[in-house]
């Protein structure tokens, strides 16, 4: 019984964590860790989403899968959980700093 209930979580933990999709190669320059204050997002290559926020006392986090791609915007999440970021300004130069704009705010990416 307990080992049945050990490869029910396993399987369960991999269809959650391991259905997200790759960074499609066109949209590459979303790739990396962004920084503002009080907002921190991590996009890696394989899909894998790190989100942070805290804004009016409040503060708001999502881990998860990149579903996909929507134009700029990005949709992150499981089944019907999930988030969609919206980019109003894709990933630009600015003076040699790459920049993007998501919920409105805007994102300095980290070396």
């Amino acid at each position: 019984m307990l080992i049945r209930r050990c490869l029910y979580t396993m399987l369960l933990a991999a269809m959650l964590f391991g259905c997200g999709k790759p960074v499609p190669p066109e949209k590459a320059d979303f790739v990396g860790e962004w920084k503002a204050p009080g907002m921190y997002l991590l996009l890696l290559q394989d899909g894998s989403v790190k989100y942070n926020r805290i804004k009016s006392g409040a503060t708001t986090s999502v881990n998860g899968p990149l579903q996909g791609f929507e134009g700029d915007n990005f949709v992150v999440g499981v089944g019907m959980m999930t988030t969609t970021f919206e980019v109003s300004k894709p990933p630009y130069q600015e003076g040699g700093t790459w920049k993007m704009v998501v919920d409105g705010v805007e994102l300095t990416k980290s070396n």
